[in-house]
C-alpha cells in the first residue's frame, strides 16, 4: 500500500495524517468522475488507489500501519535509523532533497542531521497540508531553505526555477514505487532522471519479494482493518460518483500474484449486484471484482534491472536483518561515468 495517485501511498503512519479525500474532494473534477465511471465500466474493473483516502481511509490506513502484520512502516525506519551515516555519506551533505509525497514531512525531518541539505522540497498532492507542515519545519531548521509544491508527482514532477538545478537528492521512501506497474515505474524514474540533471541522486524504500504468507497477512489483517479499508472505498465512490454501491454486498480480497510479483487487492460481489451513477450503470456477477490496488515486490536483482534500464546507476543497498525490506541509494550514469573519469 502507498498515497497519491495511481500508485503512490506513503507507508507511514505520520504520513497517513494527510487527508488525502479532502483534497480529492475539493479538487473534484469532471476529468476524475470521468476516470472513476471508465475504471468501473472496464474489464476488468477497476479504480485509482488514490481513491481509497477519504478522511476516514486515511485514519484507517494509519490504524492499519500500527498492526504487527504489516511490516513495511517499522522494518523501514528501522533501516534508516541503523544506516543513517551510511546514508548520510553516500549522498553527501548540501544536497537539494525534493522529497516525493512528502505527508507531514516526518521521514526527510528524520534524517536532516545527517544529510543537512541546503534546500529541501516537499512533494504532496495537498498544497495546504504541506504548507501548514513547512511552517513548522522551518522554525525548527531556520538555516534549511524550504519549498512547498502540491502537485501529483505521479503524473510528471515540474520544480520550479528557485529550486536548484544541481545536486538533487529525490526522495521516496516507503515503497510506494511498488504500486507503479512495471511500464510506469520506467516512466516514472526515468523522468525523475530527467527532472534531475546530470548529478542527481535517489534514496528509495522499497519492499522486497518474500514468503507469501508474510505478504498475505500484511494485506489481509486478523483484525480487518485493511478490508475496512478497502470497503471504505465504495463510500467514497458513492460520495465522488452519486453511486449507490452498498458496502454489504461486497467483501475484500488481498493475495499474492506469483507470477507477477505483486500484492494484488479487490473487493468481491458477494451477490450478482446493479451499481448505478449518474449518466451510467454496471451488473456486477456474483464473485466478479473491483480491482483496488497492486503493490509489486523486487528482489535485488529485478530492482537493479529497473533502475538501470530508467538511467540510474545503484550504488548502495541496506536491508533489514530478515531481507523484508530494502532502501536504495542510486545516482544518474551520467553521474556515476564523470566519478569514474576523475577518479
Amino acid at each position: 500500500m502507498s498515497i497519491h495517485s495511481p500508485l503512490v501511498r506513503q507507508h507511514s503512519a505520520d504520513d497517513c495524517a494527510n487527508d488525502q479525500g479532502g483534497g480529492i474532494a475539493a479538487g473534484q473534477s469532471d476529468a476524475e468522475r470521468a476516470e472513476i465511471s471508465r475504471g468501473l465500466l472496464g474489464s476488468p474493473a477497476q479504480v485509482p488507489p488514490k481513491y481509497l483516502y477519504d478522511t476516514l481511509g486515511s485514519k484507517l490506513f494509519e490504524s492499519l500501519c500500527l498492526l504487527p502484520e504489516y511490516y513495511p512502516t517499522r522494518t523501514e525506519a528501522a533501516i534508516f535509523r541503523a544506516h543513517r551515516h551510511d546514508i548520510a555519506r553516500a549522498a553527501g551533505p548540501g544536497a537539494v532533497l525534493v522529497d516525493l509525497g512528502a505527508g507531514n514531512c516526518a521521514k526527510a525531518e528524520s534524517l536532516f542531521g545527517v544529510l543537512a541539505p541546503r534546500h529541501y522540497v516537499a512533494v504532496d498532492i495537498s498544497a495546504d497540508f504541506l504548507r501548514d507542515a513547512l511552517d513548522r519545519l522551518q522554525s525548527c531548521h531556520p538555516d534549511i531553505r524550504m519549498t512547498a509544491l502540491g502537485q501529483d508527482f505521479s503524473q510528471g514532477l515540474h520544480l520550479p526555477q528557485e529550486v536548484p538545478a544541481d545536486n538533487r537528492l529525490f526522495f521516496y521512501p516507503g515503497s510506494s514505487l511498488g504500486n507503479f506497474g512495471p511500464d510506469d515505474a520506467h516512466r516514472f524514474l526515468s523522468g525523475l532522471r530527467q527532472s534531475g540533471g546530470r548529478q542527481a541522486s535517489l534514496l528509495l524504500g522499497v519492499d522486497l519479494v518474500k514468503e507469501p504468507e508474510v505478504l498475505n497477512a500484511a494485506y489481509d489483517d486478523a483484525l480487518g482493518l485493511t478490508a475496512a479499508f478497502n470497503l471504505n472505498l465504495l463510500r467514497n465512490l458513492n460520495r465522488l460518483l452519486q453511486a449507490d454501491f452498498d458496502v454489504r454486498d461486497w467483501t475484500h480480497v488481498a493475495f499474492f500474484n506469483e507470477q507477477k510479483s505483486r500484492i494484488e487487492m479487490h473487493l468481491q460481489a458477494r451477490r450478482a449486484v446493479l451499481v448505478r451513477w449518474p449518466g451510467s450503470s454496471r451488473r456486477f456477477a456474483e464473485g466478479e471484482r473491483i480491482h483496488t490496488e497492486s503493490s509489486y515486490k523486487y528482489t535485488r536483482a529485478s530492482l537493479a534491472a529497473l533502475l538501470e534500464g530508467a538511467g540510474w546507476q545503484p550504488t548502495d543497498f541496506w536491508t533489514d536483518p530478515a531481507g523484508w525490506f530494502a532502501v536504495v541509494h542510486a545516482r544518474t550514469q551520467t553521474a556515476v561515468s564523470l566519478q569514474k573519469d576523475v577518479a
